[in-house]
C-alpha cells in the first residue's frame, strides 16, 4: 500500500478523476465495439470540445476564488461576432481580427471585474446581467445572422498540424509532439529526484519512477499514434496546441506566482487574506477580466471551426465549463481546484457525451446523464468534507470550511482579553 501511495505521489485520491477517465474510455470502446479508440473519432472529440476546456481553464480560477461566470458563452458570441464582422466589413487580417476579440474579451473583463470587485456586487448578479447584455449585443450587432470568416482565420480552428516529414504514413510534426511530451515527463521526474537528493529528502524507490514514467509515456505514445495515424489532412489540432499552451502557462501561474497563491487565499478566506497583506479587490478583478478574455479567445476558436459566426454561438456552454471544473474536483466554496484537473473535468464530461452519441443515446437522454454526473461528483465531494477526509477529486485543504475558528478571528477575539489595568491606562491617556 505504501508503494502504491509512493507510485501515485502520497495522494491517491487526487487521481480519481483521472481514474473515471480511463474507466469510462474503456467503457465506451466495449460498448460501441471499438468505436470510441479510433483516430476519426479522438480528432473530433478534441477538436469538438477545445473551446469548452479553454473556458474551464478561465472558470476554474473563478471559482477557486469563490465567484461563478454565467456571462462566458455571451461574451465568447459577442466577441465572435465582432470579430467576424471586424474582418468582414472593414478589412481586417486575421491576426489583427484575434488581437481585436482579446480586446473586446479584456474590455468585458474590467467592466464586469470593476462591479465585482471595487463595488461588491455579487460575481453573480453582475455575470448574470452580462449574460443577458452581451447575448443582446450579439444579436444586435450581427442582426441575427451569420457572418463567415476568411480561411486563414479558420485555421485556429480547424487547422491540424501540417504534413511532411521522413516517416510516411503519419503525421510527423505530431509524432515529434508526442515525443517532445515524454521527453518532458522523463526530464520533470529526474529533476524532482535530484532536487530531493539536494534538499535531504529520501526519494522513493527507483521503481516507483519509472512505473510510473512508463504508464505516462504509453498514453502519451498511444495517444500520439491516433492523432498521427487520422485520415489525410488530419492530425493533432491547431486549437490542441493553444489549449496546451494555455494549461503549461496557467498551471504555473496557479503553482509557481503570488498571484496564484493569492487567488487560492482569497478563495480560502478572504478576511484572513486581505489581513495578511493580499489585495483582494485586485484579484477579484484580475480573475474576472482574464475569465472574459479566455472566453473571446474560446468564442473565436468556435467560430473559426463553424467557418461563421453566428447568434446562438455560446448557449449554454457557461454550463459545461461550469460542470468541468466541479467534477474536476474544485471546491463549491472557492479556495480548491486545479487547472489540470478542470481539463480532466472538462474530457469526463467530453467522453461522456461523445460515447452516449456513439452509442445513440437521444439528447434529452442524454442531457439527464451528465446532470446527475455533476450532482453526484459534487455529492461525493461535499460527503468526504463533512466526513473529515480530502476530496476524492482535488488537492483539499483540512479543515477548510470546518468548524474551527479562522486564526484572523482568533487574533482579533484576544484583544478584550487584555489585562484590565491596560485598558484602564489607556482609558486614562485618552
Amino acid at each position: 500500500m505504501n508503494a502504491f501511495k509512493q507510485l501515485l505521489s502520497g495522494n491517491g485520491r487526487q487521481f480519481g478523476m483521472i481514474f473515471a477517465l480511463g474507466i469510462l474510455v474503456v467503457l465506451f470502446q466495449v460498448l460501441t465495439g471499438g468505436k470510441t479508440l479510433t483516430s476519426t473519432n479522438m480528432i473530433n472529440l478534441f477538436n469538438g470540445n477545445s473551446y469548452i476546456l479553454i473556458l474551464a481553464v478561465g472558470m476554474v480560477f473563478v471559482i477557486i476564488a469563490g465567484h461563478i461566470d454565467l456571462s462566458v458563452g455571451s461574451v465568447a458570441a459577442f466577441s465572435g461576432i465582432v470579430v467576424a464582422m471586424a474582418m468582414r466589413d472593414w478589412g481586417l487580417p486575421w491576426y489583427a481580427g484575434i488581437i481585436l476579440g482579446l480586446l473586446v474579451g479584456a474590455a468585458i473583463g474590467a467592466w464586469q471585474g470593476f462591479w465585482v470587485a471595487y463595488v461588491g456586487i455579487p460575481a453573480f448578479i453582475v455575470t448574470l446581467a452580462g449574460m443577458l447584455i452581451f447575448r443582446g449585443a450579439n444579436q444586435w450587432v450581427g442582426k441575427s445572422n451569420t457572418v463567415p470568416v476568411p480561411s486563414e482565420f479558420q485555421f485556429i480552428g480547424a487547422g491540424y498540424l501540417p504534413e511532411g516529414g521522413p516517416i510516411p504514413g503519419y503525421n510527423n510534426l505530431t509524432l515529434l509532439l508526442g515525443l517532445i511530451l515524454c521527453a518532458a515527463v522523463i526530464y520533470g521526474e529526474m529533476r524532482k529526484r535530484g532536487r530531493n537528493a539536494k534538499l535531504g529528502t529520501v526519494n522513493p524507490p527507483a521503481w516507483v519512477p519509472m512505473v510510473k514514467i512508463g504508464l505516462l509515456c504509453a498514453v502519451i505514445l498511444y495517444a500520439t499514434y491516433l492523432f498521427a495515424t487520422g485520415r489525410p489532412g488530419t492530425s493533432f489540432p491547431i486549437s490542441g496546441i493553444i489549449l496546451g499552451a494555455l494549461v503549461l502557462f496557467y498551471g504555473f501561474v496557479s503553482n509557481k506566482t503570488i498571484l496564484g497563491r493569492h487567488v487560492y487565499a482569497v478563495g480560502g478566506n478572504r478576511h484572513a487574506a486581505e489581513l495578511s497583506g493580499v489585495q483582494g479587490k485586485k484579484v477579484n478583478f484580475m480573475v474576472m477580466m482574464n475569465m472574459s478574455i479566455l472566453a473571446a479567445l474560446a468564442g473565436m476558436i468556435f467560430v473559426a471551426r463553424s467557418t461563421a459566426s453566428g447568434p446562438f454561438d455560446g448557449t449554454n456552454w457557461e454550463l459545461d465549463a461550469i460542470a468541468a471544473v466541479f467534477i474536476g474536483g474544485a471546491a463549491v466554496s472557492g479556495g480548491v481546484g486545479t487547472v489540470v484537473g478542470s481539463i480532466v473535468g472538462g474530457l469526463v464530461m467530453a467522453v461522456l457525451n461523445n460515447g452516449l452519441q456513439l452509442l445513440g443515446v437521444g439528447a434529452d437522454t442524454t442531457s439527464m446523464i451528465k446532470g446527475l454526473v455533476l450532482l453526484l461528483a459534487v455529492a461525493l465531494d461535499v460527503y468526504n468534507k463533512t466526513q473529515g477526509r480530502p476530496s476524492v477529486t482535488g488537492l483539499l485543504m483540512r479543515n477548510f470550511g470546518g468548524n474551527k475558528p479562522a486564526p484572523a478571528p482568533a487574533a482579533v477575539d484576544a484583544t478584550p482579553e487584555m489585562p484590565t489595568g491596560t485598558k484602564t491606562v489607556i482609558s486614562t491617556d485618552a
